[in-house]
């Protein structure tokens, strides 16, 4: 198997040359009220001003331009190196500072411990064969206290045929598999053409938060459910199978057994 990382970071580059929808940087009307747009659950309070944000493999123009507008210390870490350069275009274009990393999800040893008060990860370690890594390089770099806010796949929608039969989605994966899904059926928002993707079952994606060192404080299904929507469309797959999960972690107090050991760096 092709290693995911380079793998992934390939496809991301061809995807963002190819103006793929995630790869579409902010527009004028996110940053009306961008704390609005990137918090719409108010998960992070009434105000990021001055806090130190880790955008982690968030590349793309969009989360980095927006948790900047709000009033953040943003960096923001992606593999993609085309992905990178739309948050820089971005941001030097609104004149916003911004601290552009390429790098792994799983490795942020580049990063001092306890960096940063929140870290912020839209779906992506379906990219990864192993979230416990992911996990504890987020843990190290969280102060305690902070906050991680984190989207993932529905391990059912990875499962989850894409198209209907017999009235409904049929379950095509197992559940308990090694090695990457095998590619997609065809394009579509559910899955990224020419990407590895894993499945990660609840107890990696939930549980494996708790052993890594974070109190889970919330868990939403963003929903994107529609009535009205055809057979096989976006909306109307969404009636049968939620195809996300966002949770809300916040990072212990103390050291977690379960987090990796990294060099002691002091914040001044």
């Amino acid at each position: 198997m092709d290693d995911p990382a380079a793998h992934n970071a390939r496809a991301w580059d061809a995807l963002a040359r190819g103006g793929a929808k995630l790869a579409r940087p902010a527009v004028d009307e996110d940053f009306a009220n961008p704390l609005q747009t990137i918090d719409p659950l108010g998960w992070l309070g009434g105000s990021i001003a001055g806090w130190r944000v880790l955008c982690l493999a968030a590349g793309g123009g969009r989360q980095s331009a927006l948790y900047a507008a709000a009033g953040a210390r943003v960096t923001v870490l992606d593999i993609s190196p085309e992905m990178l350069a739309r948050d820089r275009e971005v941001a030097a274009h609104r004149g916003y500072s911004v601290h552009a990393i390429e790098g792994s999800m799983d490795d942020l040893s580049m990063l001092p411990a306890a960096a940063f008060d929140a870290v912020v990860h839209p779906v992506s370690t379906c990219y990864l064969p192993d979230v416990q890594a992911v996990y504890r390089q987020v843990a190290r770099v969280t102060r305690p206290g902070g906050l991680y806010v984190s989207q993932h796949k529905s391990p059912v929608s990875l499962q989850a045929s894409l198209k209907p039969a017999g009235g409904g989605y049929a379950i095509q994966q197992p559940y308990y598999r090694d090695g990457p899904l095998p590619p997609a059926e065809q394009p579509s928002r559910l899955r990224e053409p020419g990407t590895l993707e894993f499945l990660h079952r609840w107890e990696e994606l939930v549980g494996g938060l708790c052993r890594a060192g974070f109190a889970v404080e919330d868990l939403v299904e963003p929903m994107h459910a529609d009535a009205a929507a055809e057979p096989g469309a976006f909306g109307h797959r969404c009636r049968y199978v939620a195809p996300y999960v966002r949770i809300k972690a916040r990072r212990a107090e103390g050291p977690s057994q379960d987090t990796a050991a990294g060099p002691k760096v002091v914040i001044a």
